[in-house]
């Protein structure tokens, strides 16, 4: 893929793009439709996500309005209540929030949102942004399904600047008001077989959503770049694996497309030799990675094929919080390949997201490394990837995805 084609597709998708939305959809439309103008027959399926439109959402404390966001289906209330800030989550710490809305620094994720739970919080405020920002801007958040397992208590999420200037000023008790229609809507996985010389297949995958403030360039339009690249490439070619391309929906919103994917089609992924996902690549700092959940053999290979190439890299086992987990949760050895910008050159999750942070040059070069890797696992007369996922991912796909507590 030529630097020209990849500006192009940055300009022409510069836009907000959230699970379930109508952009996300014309996203989907378009991928079909650029695999479409390289002779290649992509098609949308469709899944099942939460979604929720707000009618009202308001936050009031000590008397004075503050400008806030209600979380997506944490249901409808109205609640008013002693303030508290959870610093930390000790026994103690926690036992203080009963009666109580919490405010709470990072994400609402599974184990903080069942220790308030559990502990008697009423309520909970989030806040996003950074206190050295000129902007103030506040993401849209929602309360997740496997979050709440159907548990709700109001939320809101606030900018940082606010939640210091109300931490700082001591403020006392708050009032949340929340009214919402929740209901099932629609997002979707786009997908392109290229088929090979024998029934197992090598899946690729990248989202393309954005969260509700970003255009989503670097998170994650550039890994959809990516996919094209290689489709391109590997469409002229003849390869003894097949591969299968699969944009993958809502991401952002807990991996539901590619989770909703591996449900879909559980019973082909016992042929599925190995999952490769782009997450994050082509931006103008930073460095190369690759997290593998695989046996730690495939972190060598790597590390030695960089050497071989010549290309920037670092590799590493892991579990990366992007749509090669739940592939791997099934059992499919997986890996994502990313670029990882420091963060003040390039952030995630916010409007700073944009085409200024990316370099084409530097997606052609990262394209170009992951076609070589790509091409030697396609082209393997047996994938050299052991089909078992070690015990020490096992350990760490449990505790990502909230079967076991991280004891750390």
């Amino acid at each position: 893929m030529d630097i020209k084609k990849i500006d192009q597709i940055f300009a022409e998708t510069a836009y907000v793009r959230m699970g379930g939305s109508k952009e996300e959809l014309k996203c989907a439309e378009y991928l079909k439709a650029q695999c479409a103008e390289m002779g290649l027959d992509a098609y949308l399926e469709e899944f099942e996500v939460e979604m929720a439109d707000i009618k009202k959402a308001s936050l009031t404390v000590d008397g004075e309005e503050i400008t806030c966001k209600g979380y997506f289906n944490c249901g409808s209330h109205e609640v008013e209540a002693p303030l508290y800030y959870l610093r930390a989550e000790d026994p103690y710490s926690l036992s203080a929030c009963r009666g109580k809305i919490v405010i709470t620094d990072g994400y609402m994720g599974y184990w903080k949102y069942q220790d308030i739970l559990e502990n008697g919080a009423v309520g909970f405020i989030t806040h996003d942004g950074n206190l050295n920002y000129v902007d103030e801007d506040i993401d849209q958040r929602e309360l997740r399904e496997h979050v709440s397992k159907g548990n709700k208590i109001p939320g809101v999420n606030i900018n940082s600047k606010k939640a210091v200037e109300l931490i700082n000023k001591g403020a006392k008790s708050a009032k949340i008001v929340i009214e919402q229609d929740e209901y099932k809507g629609k997002s979707h996985n786009v997908i392109l077989d290229l088929p090979g010389e024998v029934e197992e297949t090598i899946v690729l995958t990248a989202h393309y959503d954005s969260t509700s403030l970003s255009q989503g360039a670097y998170d994650n339009m550039s890994g959809s770049v990516g996919l094209l690249g290689i489709a391109e490439k590997f469409a002229k070619e003849p390869h003894h694996y097949g591969l299968r391309f699969v944009w993958c929906g809502s991401e952002e919103r807990g991996l539901l497309g590619s989770k909703a994917y591996v449900e879909a089609h559980e019973e082909e992924l016992k042929n599925i030799v190995l999952n490769v996902n782009l997450d994050m690549i082509g931006c103008i700092m930073g460095y190369f990675m690759a997290c593998c959940t695989t046996e730690e053999k495939l972190v060598h290979y790597i590390e030695y094929l960089s050497c071989i190439e010549g290309f920037d890299m670092k590799a590493k086992q892991d579990v990366y919080s992007s749509d090669s987990t739940p592939f791997a949760d099934k059992g499919v050895p997986a890996l994502s390949f990313a670029r990882w910008a420091p963060n003040n050159t390039a952030t995630i999750h916010n409007s700073y997201d944009t085409a200024k942070v990316m370099s084409a040059v530097q997606m052609a070069k990262d394209i170009d490394f992951i076609n070589t890797f790509v091409d030697a696992m396609a082209n393997a007369k047996k994938c050299p990837v052991s089909r078992e996922i070690p015990e020490n991912m096992k350990e760490k796909l449990d505790i990502y995805n909230n079967r076991k507590r991280d004891k750390k």
